[in-house]
């Protein structure tokens, strides 16, 4: 909540001394500083002017639309709350009600936003695959130790004793091990016949 206030304070300080002559943008501005929010861009997209009257409500929507920006309306507890989502919309709302350097500022935080979420995908991403990996190898290491790999086809022991010594290498490492290499479809070639032996 305080980086809500913290926000929508810079946008109000900012357009609170200006004054429009079209008729439209001048209800705009009084209608955010009357009863506008807008959350911190690193958090989170959503602007909000509270109102009193459905009335007023769609007629803000209709004038938000004539300026091209997108916007629903609500109610809630006697209220209706008009609100923004797309970030590029509450970006051209700050534009229209001329705050300048708060748009600036909402850019910039938005960036990082976007940053932020990309290198937490990408993360992510990574962990789960990690993970896919560490769960594969054990699972494999399992399987070899129950069939003994002294009983495995001579051609299946190598790639079978260096996968139980290394359960972290990814199959590449494992087939770079190999005598002579081999490439990682090869490697996996081989764990797969293991596993499917084990199932017969």
């Amino acid at each position: 909540m305080e980086n809500t206030e913290s926000f929508s304070l810079i946008v109000k300080k900012e357009i609170e001394d200006i004054f429009f002559d079209d008729e439209r943008k001048e209800l705009l501005k009084k209608a955010f500083l009357t009863g506008g929010s807008i959350a911190d861009p690193k958090k989170s997209y959503h602007l909000e002017i509270l109102t009193d009257t459905e009335k007023l409500a769609k007629n803000i929507i209709s004038i938000l639309k004539e300026f091209g920006i997108e916007a629903k309306f609500l109610e809630k507890k006697y209220k209706y709350v008009v609100y923004i989502k797309s970030s590029e919309a509450i970006a051209l709302f700050l534009n229209v009600i001329g705050a300048h350097n708060a748009l600036f500022k909402y850019e910039d935080e938005k960036v990082m936003h976007e940053i932020n979420n990309n290198i937490n995908r990408v993360v992510n991403c990574e962990t789960a695959n990690i993970e896919k990996v560490v769960e594969t190898a054990l699972r494999q290491i399992e399987i070899i130790k129950k069939i003994g790999i002294e009983n495995l086809p001579e051609n299946l022991q190598e790639v079978a004793r260096i996968r139980v010594e290394n359960p972290e290498m990814s199959l590449k490492e494992i087939g770079d091990m190999m005598t002579p290499k081999l490439g990682k479809s090869g490697v996996n070639h081989r764990l797969k016949k293991i596993e499917k032996l084990a199932e017969e």
